[in-house]
């Protein structure tokens, strides 16, 4: 039996039709994790009337939850069709959500576009992390705030997403991420500190309980072993 293509990226242009339908358990899975990184990062700032990049939209379910707070939102993704998808329901509820095609390590946008950029589920699939990361300082404006989380590279980490979450529990389809391309926190912070960014405290996120569905609800955990989330500022100005 040939092996399952790591890292594949195509799950989300393939679902793309049916993002919001509620009918993909892994789909739901995801949309129940957005609460979970509100909660935290509402900590760290007031959305309303800030200019936010989600960095690795997929069909939406961020960048909607942003807006509803009153940020102005954009939202970019490789994934065509998932772009697609989340341009036409945000365009059906009439929210003035910029949508673009586009990936991490070459972002469209002018230098000192946006106050805040959030990327989660994102760089433990990029081709360059410390590209993606000098993207992200360029397109901040001084003070700005970078928003993340991703997946701690360890061997519990492993069992829980690939062996666990993909292959017995199908919470996500089989390939969707390779485990060579997870990241430690030392790892992260080194990258975001010799981009020249300040980073903050690093806290987990997993699951927290069961919703009426019997999907998993998520929210805030002590530990970083699996799933961890941070925050990185970058400086007022100049050396600063």
């Amino acid at each position: 039996m040939a092996q399952a293509l790591r890292n594949n990226l195509e799950i989300y242009d393939d679902v793309a039709a049916q993002w919001w339908s509620d009918d993909i358990r892994w789909v739901r899975t995801l949309r129940n994790m957005v609460p979970g990184r509100l909660g935290w990062f509402d900590r760290h700032i007031d959305w309303p009337g800030k200019d936010v990049l989600d960095l690795g939209c997929a069909g939406g379910f961020m960048a909607e939850a942003l807006d509803d707070r009153g940020a102005h939102v954009t939202g970019i993704d490789p994934a065509q069709e998932a772009i697609a998808a989340a341009r036409a329901h945000a365009d059906a509820a009439g929210r003035a959500i910029r949508y673009d095609v586009g990936v991490g390590e070459a972002l469209p946008y002018c230098d000192t576009s946006f106050d805040a950029v959030v990327c989660v589920d994102v760089l433990e699939h990029v081709q360059s992390l410390p590209g993606v990361i000098a993207e992200v300082s360029r397109v901040l404006r001084p003070g700005g705030l970078f928003l993340f989380d991703t997946i701690n590279r360890n061997a519990v980490a492993r069992f829980a997403t690939i062996t666990m979450a993909e292959n017995m529990l199908r919470l996500l389809p089989k390939g969707t991420h390779d485990p060579a391309l997870f990241i430690k926190p030392a790892e992260l912070r080194t990258a975001l500190l010799t981009a020249g960014f300040t980073t903050g405290k690093m806290t987990g996120l997993g699951p927290r309980g069961i919703d009426k569905r019997g999907d998993f609800t998520f929210g805030r955990l002590p530990g970083t072993m699996i799933i961890y989330m941070g925050t990185a500022r970058k400086p007022d100005r100049k050396g600063a």
